[in-house]
């Protein structure tokens, strides 16, 4: 385990306690973005606390976060969704995540997704394989999608395939990219709206897992707005829709 990623681990520890402190709390603050989306004081507390920990730690590295944007650096930034998931963690259920990467040079080097409530937590580092709860994971081996479990985002109009699917299935957010790294899914589709801090760990905790991630036009890249991940031999059909 690189510095790094014992790093990035230790930040998803301090993440989890504030998180888990305030969750299902009854005079939790809620207050409504610009863009409509909801943000809770754990949200800001997190990204702050991690924000200060990375400014000790890597002064030099850059950071970029949901509630509170870029802070620029070298050729290194860390990239911070402090609960992804915030309807969920505003409502008591317990479907969230505190989502860490590392960019380097334009490559993720490392994810750690950790969800506290649900008491799993999934990382990987480029080149030492993907990991849930420090047991070794990997995608499914399902080749035909009427035998394959397919993970949906309710806000997007449902395609063909998930008739065509033996389970469809609705669990959303980071939680439907990691069964599909585990193999407990063998594909998920976010179609719209998905920004870079949703999907930075993720990507390389499904590749090392030995799964295939792209946005919706087959592009490998967090940044187009959508996300598909499967455990590869589903993804053209994914990809078509």
């Amino acid at each position: 385990m690189s510095p790094d990623l014992s790093l990035a681990l230790a930040l998803a520890d301090e993440a989890d306690a504030i998180s888990l402190g305030r969750f299902r709390a009854r005079d939790l603050l809620i207050e409504t973005k610009p863009d409509l989306t909801p943000v809770t004081e754990a949200d800001r507390a997190v990204e702050r606390a991690l924000r200060e920990r990375l400014s000790e730690a890597r002064p030099d590295d850059g950071i970029l976060g949901e509630e509170e944007g870029t802070r620029d650096g070298g050729n290194r930034r860390w990239i911070v969704d402090p609960i992804d998931g915030t309807r969920n963690y505003s409502r008591g259920i317990p479907v969230w995540a505190t989502l860490i990467a590392l960019e380097e040079d334009g490559e993720l080097r490392l994810g750690v997704v950790s969800s506290p409530a649900l008491g799993r937590r999934w990382w990987a580092e480029r080149g030492a394989g993907a990991f849930a709860d420090g047991a070794s994971i990997g995608v499914s081996r399902v080749a035909r999608v009427e035998d394959a479990v397919l993970c949906f985002a309710l806000e997007q109009q449902l395609p063909a395939l998930a008739h065509r699917c033996w389970h469809p299935r609705a669990y959303g957010d980071f939680w439907a990219h990691m069964l599909v790294a585990e193999g407990a899914a063998d594909g998920a589709i976010d179609a719209v709206g998905v920004k870079v801090w949703d999907l930075a760990a993720i990507r390389p905790i499904v590749e090392e897992a030995g799964g295939t991630f792209t946005d919706r036009d087959g592009v490998a890249r967090i940044d187009g707005g959508s996300a598909v991940s499967s455990n590869g031999l589903l993804h053209a059909a994914l990809l078509e829709g």
